[in-house]
């Protein structure tokens, strides 16, 4: 990542800028080295994720995803950090950013809305790399409208029975833990849903199938068959499931942000490198005219991703406020940006920049899932008009 440049922003401080030169220095060590070859199978791709978390856990990276009080690195989310560890990591592999999103956001409710016992007994494992986390909403006819959704629990006793299916779940047959959401019937929509810990060993939980997808993650649907959960593995009141979720959202939106930032600033690398390196003509094709407009548009798409992003992150933490519009800004502009950055870098590329396995190739299928997962395009541009609208209103 040879552009460091925007940490001499105002929005780091330097423990900030400390901690992005430690995790780089240590991420291009260590990840190449992890990652080089693309797993083939299921069973290759769950051991690349459980090595990854292992060593991204005993690095120490993972701290930045729980509170200091269970084995983090500060007192509550530091979002910058957060950012900062998913951007560089995204840098050198997907699957690397894809493992700090998921101990992120598999413990981000029990960190905010979780009883003492929960996060004492689900946090430093966590941290310390050595468990994995998962975070289950989504369902076949309940993505986007989550108060569709119609996994179910019921009181029994000092407990709550589970029956349904979630699906697209990251981390799916490899999390040790899952923070689920299931209609509890408190209200009608959203004001009827619960969450709620679920060991992945409970009796009644079972991954019915695996999802593949062109960019390889553990992926997978969930099945709840009279699953038994204790009554205080529930997150929060009855009823607040929907509030859990977008506060969880709302700390790790702006992440989702950062990833695709950090693939963007990766393609651009390569296009470069490759721009100058590529005879044609007489001459580096970085001296023609158009392929200089390519990295330029490059370059404003990159800085303008990294301004959304850092200002929703800095808002996060400074301002202890919701940060809807902003992270909802920030994940529309850098995933949209970032892949047509990708795009244009495999354009530099040529033909080579579709070899199955080459850098560019990689990020192109990255980058596609991002503009998708933790509410779609579509949805942020709902959400940032809805935003608009109500502080017009407030005029």
């Amino acid at each position: 990542m040879p552009d460091t440049t925007f940490l001499n922003w105002p929005f780091f401080d330097d423990a900030h800028r400390e901690y992005a030169r430690g995790i780089r220095e240590w991420a291009a060590a260590t990840i190449p080295g992890i990652t080089e070859d693309e797993p083939g199978d299921n069973e290759q791709l769950d051991a690349q994720m459980r090595e990854l978390v292992t060593a991204i856990g005993a690095a120490g990276w993972f701290k930045a995803c729980v509170p200091a009080a269970y084995g983090g690195s500060f007192e509550s989310f530091d979002v910058r950090s957060l950012c900062i560890a998913r951007e560089t990591l995204g840098y050198y592999s997907g699957l690397a950013d894809f493992a700090v999103a998921m101990q992120g956001l598999g413990t981000g409710s029990i960190s905010l809305f979780g009883s003492d016992e929960l996060k004492s007994r689900y946090l430093p494992p966590v941290a310390a790399g050595e468990k994995i986390g998962a975070f289950a909403i989504s369902e076949k006819g309940a993505g986007s409208d989550v108060a569709n959704m119609t996994t179910a629990a019921e009181a029994d006793g000092n407990g709550w029975v589970i029956n349904g299916e979630k699906t697209w779940i990251s981390n799916a047959g490899i999390a040790d833990h899952y923070v689920i959401f299931a209609r509890t019937g408190e209200a009608e929509g959203a004001r009827g849903i619960s969450a709620f810990v679920v060991d992945a060993d409970n009796s009644g939980l079972s991954v019915s199938e695996r999802i593949d997808v062109i960019a390889p993650h553990p992926l997978g649907t969930l099945e709840f068959n009279n699953c038994r959960v204790e009554g205080s593995h529930r997150l929060g009141e009855g009823g607040d499931g929907f509030k859990i979720a977008m506060a969880t959202l709302d700390v790790f939106r702006s992440t989702v942000g950062a990833a695709a930032l950090g693939f963007a600033r990766r393609a651009m690398d390569e296009a470069v490198g490759r721009a100058e390196s590529r005879q044609a003509f007489g001459s580096a094709i970085a001296e023609f005219q158009l392929i200089q407009e390519k990295i330029a548009d490059m370059a404003v798409a990159i800085d303008a991703m990294a301004l959304l992003v850092y200002r929703s992150a800095w808002t996060k933490d400074t301002r202890e406020a919701r940060v809807t519009r902003e992270s909802a800004m920030a994940k529309l502009h850098a995933t949209e940006s970032a892949q047509q950055v990708i795009d244009q870098a495999v354009q530099i590329f040529g033909g080579e920049g579709v070899v199955s396995g080459r850098p560019v190739e990689k990020l192109y299928r990255e980058i596609r899932a991002l503009r998708i997962y933790e509410g779609t395009s579509e949805i942020q541009k709902l959400v940032i008009a809805g935003q608009v609208r109500a502080a017009f209103g407030d005029d």
